[in-house]
């Protein structure tokens, strides 16, 4: 049975818990779901606002970031939405994880992460917003 759940929240590094909170609240009684499945989908929820909040806002006013998240028959779709500077979440090289922190390269170890834990990854991008599209797979 499909259920839509949204939540609008200010782009601010303190809306990410309630992001986390209503990923968890949704996914808690999915069977198909166990804890490092809803904890791979809040850590890329958690990233890719991060990234919204500090490069898609990026000199101006925080807006705002909707989150949607829909339970589909065989999977979880969710839409991060927000209206700042288009900032697409490209897969990025795997990082040498054997090198020193001196030799890794700043930036991209999150978004490593995000395209290892989702099954799916859109973005999409008008002269009005920017959406990216999380699926998880069952």
């Amino acid at each position: 049975m499909p259920t839509h759940h949204q939540i609008t929240l200010s782009a601010e590094l303190e809306s990410l818990p309630a992001f986390r909170n209503l990923i968890k609240s949704v996914c808690q009684n999915v069977p198909q779901l166990d804890e490092q499945a809803i904890y791979d989908v809040q850590l890329a929820v958690d990233e890719i606002c991060t990234n919204i909040i500090t490069h898609g806002y990026a000199g101006m006013d925080p807006g705002s970031i909707i989150l949607s998240v829909d339970l589909l028959q065989d999977h979880l779709l969710v839409k991060i939405t927000d209206f700042g500077h288009a900032f697409e979440p490209t897969e990025p090289p795997a990082p040498d994880l054997n090198a020193s922190i001196d030799e890794r390269e700043v930036g991209g170890l999150g978004l490593f992460f995000v395209y290892m834990s989702i099954d799916d990854i859109q973005y999409e991008s008008t002269p009005t917003e920017n959406s990216t599209i999380l699926t998880k797979n069952f």
